[in-house]
């Protein structure tokens, strides 16, 4: 049975550091470990997910123990905490000390975790680890059209999805992983805290993105950075007068991005400035890492990459059925299967089978265009980002490329609308890059043009002060002004 991590009681070094403070292997392995013996018998446990060595406690301890862990939303409101609490039923709350939590959890058992490092008394024999198939995180998804769901993750979720991003990025313990992500979520807690410590490596977490953060802990030593496309963005933004971050990332082994795109016009800016390039990866809460972009590979600007090793990956029209062709005009939706999945929704049993199609693949909802070589463009959410217009399948996500190209346009999103004529006509939001002159309607309609296809040109332009987005840095477009 392959343990979690390996790592836990051979790792010399440092393991975690948040700010001044740190744990080494030693100290991570005696702490956790005394806490896992309290959690036995737990049941389900909620993780109040602050960006803290106690959140990165809490939740080791509960994998050694075999309890699932509930990672909660420290900016979740209190009728979204009452409906996760309620749904998954955790006997107790695990927090760093002094921790004011909500009126929504003032029923639940609380626990501090008491991390001290310096306290290092030898751990004894860890647990042995529980079956593969055992629960290991249920994680809840943001709830975009109803209460958020429980995604029961699997043990063997979690370590195949690390082992394949460990082959494709060359990732091992010799690397130190810097990020200022949130530990509620897979991109934070699974790849930016499990994934250094499953290889015996280490995590240096920002507590706050700053490009200054950046710049230090990766001429201090740090390998690897993953972020957002916000925080992409701005190191984007600020490398043309910041010569030390340039310095710094052009010596990083690995710059990643995911949970959302990152906008060609990011990515060649970060480039031309550091010859480094960011590779992209693709997943979901559901699937954890389904593609990426091979550290070994060739970086290519607005792709995924490549299915992971041991994930199945096909493209289906609307009728379900498997796309023969690949090609840019060949849209379909993603769907996988493979030891990366999740086990179902907590206590949703349809929606667990509504989620699948014959043979097990899992609907991803993501619609997606495959390069002859197996590259993977994702156009967009099937629900949100298709735009059908005059007979035309049209994915947002390139025509959002093609307007962050424009130097007036500082964010963009695209979105379709019913149009009595063309079925649904396109639209872009925008936010220009100096409000005093935004570009106009007609001369980014030329430039989509120009550049896709006229009828990829949007119809209208809408121009806002800021998109809505949420805390892993996605646009919100459902919570775009209707007209």
């Amino acid at each position: 049975m392959d343990p979690l991590f390996p790592a836990l009681t051979t790792a010399r070094g440092e393991a975690l550091r948040f700010g001044e403070r740190s744990l080494t292997y030693a100290e991570l392995a005696t702490t956790a470990g005394d806490l896992a013996e309290r959690l036995r018998d737990a049941g389900r446990v909620a993780l109040w997910a602050t960006p803290s060595l106690e959140t990165t406690v809490g939740a080791v301890a509960a994998l050694l123990a075999g309890v699932p862990a509930v990672p909660l939303n420290p900016k979740s409101g209190d009728s979204e905490l009452t409906h996760i609490l309620g749904d998954s039923a955790p006997s107790l709350v695990l927090t760093e000390p002094g921790a004011e939590l909500p009126s929504a959890l003032a029923g639940l058992a609380r626990h501090d975790i008491d991390v001290r490092p310096g306290t290092d008394t030898g751990a004894g024999a860890l647990p042995a680890d529980p079956d593969p198939e055992a629960p290991a995180l249920i994680v809840y998804t943001s709830g975009t059209t109803g209460p958020p769901k429980g995604v029961v993750l699997p043990r063997r979720a979690i370590t195949s999805t690390l082992d394949a991003l460990a082959d494709a990025w060359q990732w091992t313990g010799d690397d130190v992983l810097v990020h200022g992500l949130p530990l509620f979520h897979v991109h934070g807690l699974i790849l930016g805290v499990l994934g250094p410590l499953r290889r015996g490596g280490s995590v240096r977490h920002l507590g706050r993105f700053s490009t200054e953060g950046v710049t230090r802990e990766l001429t201090s030593g740090a390998t690897m950075l993953f972020g957002v496309p916000t925080m992409h963005h701005r190191i984007a933004e600020a490398l043309p007068g910041d010569p030390e971050l340039a310095k710094a990332l052009a010596g990083a082994r690995l710059l990643v991005s995911g949970s959302a795109a990152l906008p060609v016009h990011d990515h060649e800016r970060i480039t031309g400035a550091t010859g480094r390039h960011v590779i992209e990866r693709y997943g979901m809460t559901e699937t954890l890492m389904i593609t990426s972009v091979r550290a070994d590979g060739e970086p290519r600007a607005g792709t995924v990459g490549v299915p992971l090793p041991g994930v199945g990956l096909r493209l289906v029209d609307e009728a379900g059925t498997e796309l023969t062709e690949d090609g840019p005009e060949s849209v379909g939706e993603i769907q996988v299967r493979g030891p990366n999945l999740f086990t179902e929704y907590l206590n949703r049993p349809d929606a667990t089978a509504d989620a699948f199609a014959a043979g097990g693949w899992f609907r991803t909802g993501d619609m997606a265009v495959r390069d002859p070589d197996g590259y993977v463009r994702i156009v967009g959410r099937k629900a949100t980002d298709l735009i059908k217009s005059g007979g035309y399948k049209i994915g947002a996500g390139e025509i959002e490329n093609a307007l962050l190209a424009h130097p007036g346009v500082r964010e963009a999103a695209v979105t379709g609308e019913p149009d009595p004529d063309l079925g649904e006509r396109i639209v872009a939001w925008i936010v220009p890059a100096g409000p005093e002159a935004p570009p106009s309607e007609e001369e980014l309609a030329t430039l989509v043009a120009s550049n896709l296809a006229p009828h990829k040109r949007p119809r209208s332009v809408r121009y806002l002060e800021a998109l809505p987005r949420n805390d892993m840095g996605k646009i919100m477009k459902r919570a775009l002004p209707r007209q």
